[in-house]
């Protein structure tokens, strides 16, 4: 069963910044990094349960290309997966459920 989602204001400017940074050094990087994204999050809402919990009732993918993990929670009531960060592996690891 598919799941909707929805990334939270904090995961959006993650996002935003980690793309200009990315578009600042090459745009075919800065596509890939998109696509990459992309791909990952269809895999998240299509199957979220899938992936390891590693602290709470968050949850984590990390990319296979790029230095991210997004972290994700499952709103199972509203069947939605709601991304809390996309999370550069280089960031103080235990910050990154603070959100």
């Amino acid at each position: 069963m598919s799941y909707s989602y929805v990334l939270t204001p904090a995961a959006q400017v993650d996002y935003e910044e980690s793309l200009l940074w990315y578009l600042e050094r090459s745009e075919t990087a800065a596509l890939n990094f998109v696509a990459a994204i992309d791909n990952t999050i269809n895999l998240i809402y299509q199957h979220p349960k899938r992936w390891r919990n590693p602290y709470k009732n968050f949850r984590e993918l990390s990319l296979k290309k790029y230095p991210f993990a997004i972290i994700y929670i499952i709103e199972e009531d509203a069947k939605m997966v709601v991304i809390t960060a996309i999370y550069h592996h280089k960031r103080i690891p235990n910050k990154r459920f603070r959100r």
